[in-house]
């Protein structure tokens, strides 16, 4: 639409304008973002070449030691050092976090006497780190230091380095702790795993470590557990169809086991009700051993939940009976692996 005082020419000129702007701005966060990205995983691949036979030294170290591993830092370093206690904890590493800065006001005293301290600073030359240093050499503990900066005052007083040298931060003005921090993190991480894997731990070791929620319930719900709490449909293999209807309807699992003396001989689904449907013009006298499917899928009841989840994938079905050796124990349904946020 045209207007005299030329409203529309000027409002879809400046709406061009607004939105080449906003494109431009796009594309110069979009740049950023991956300039950023890109700049931290170059530091990252650079930090392999950094390790050396100390980290395998700190590495022994620390295996051998009979206390725990207590990480300090300050900063954004005592933030890195939160995390990769947490890490070490959860890998069978027993850890604790104690502040740089706290540390000489009182906090000295969680150092005891086996335990191994890493301490973490970019430039290993800070005055809470300087102040540090001396007060946990005097107590003889091992110390190693996590450092951007090998020829560091804590580098220098430590008994083995981990060098998290980066030429620079991704922040624009080289100031902001952003490649230093991921390479610490990042070394923490080499140090953990190789504990983890020196140490043996297992899948059941770490199921013990996290019992709580999805990541858990992989690591120890069994197909028993979740059996359990399901109704238990089953049948002869005499039954009629209408009991076996009856049976599948109340129970509301989609599936009933024929079962002879606590053993399972087969198994009826909605889909063999279906396909009787279409097969029999009358189903007077048909009984579950006319329908049924024999050598049904089944389950040990002490396997995992997430095993039976792989064999629903694998075969195509939606459920499994569940046995304890010959023994007819329940069905686990696909349902239930979602409900408990196994799949």
């Amino acid at each position: 639409m045209y207007y005299k005082d030329n409203t529309f020419k000027t409002n879809l000129t400046n709406f061009i304008f607004k939105y080449k702007v906003q494109l431009s701005n796009n594309k110069a966060i979009l740049d950023l973002a991956k300039k950023t990205i890109l700049s931290e995983s170059d530091a990252i691949r650079n930090l392999s070449t950094l390790i050396n036979e100390e980290f395998a030294a700190a590495v022994s170290c620390i295996i051998a030691s009979k206390g725990r591993v207590v990480i300090t830092g300050i900063g954004k370093s005592a933030i890195i050092a939160s995390k990769i206690v947490a890490t070490l904890n959860s890998t069978g590493t027993p850890a604790i976090f104690m502040h740089a800065a706290d540390a000489i006001h009182g906090d000295l005293g969680t150092i005891q006497k086996d335990d191994v301290v890493i301490c973490i600073s970019k430039s290993g030359s800070t005055p809470e780190i300087k102040m540090l240093v001396p007060l946990i050499k005097r107590a003889d503990n091992k110390l190693i230091a996590m450092t951007g900066n090998i020829d560091s005052f804590l580098a220098q007083q430590s008994d083995f380095v981990l060098n998290t040298f980066v030429e620079k931060e991704a922040c624009p003005n080289n100031l902001a702790p952003t490649t230093s921090t991921t390479a610490q993190l990042v070394m923490g991480d080499a140090l953990a795993i190789c504990l983890l894997e020196l140490k043996g731990f297992s899948r059941n070791d770490f199921a013990k470590y996290h019992p709580g929620g999805t990541l858990g319930k992989r690591l120890y719900l069994t197909v028993g557990d979740i059996a359990i709490n399901n109704q238990k449909p089953q049948v002869d293999a005499s039954s009629d169809i209408k009991e076996v209807i009856v049976e599948i309807s109340e129970k509301m699992l989609g599936v009933t086991a024929v079962v002879e003396n606590d053993e399972i001989v087969g198994i009826v689904t909605d889909g063999d009700i279906r396909r009787m449907l279409n097969t029999y013009d009358t189903i007077n006298g048909l009984t579950a051993k006319d329908i049924m499917s024999a050598h049904p899928k089944t389950i040990e009841v002490d396997v995992l939940a997430v095993k039976a989840l792989e064999t629903m994938q694998q075969k195509s079905i939606s459920q499994l009976l569940a046995v304890e050796g010959k023994k007819y124990k329940g069905i686990v349904h696909l349902h239930n692996l979602i409900n408990e946020g196994i799949l």
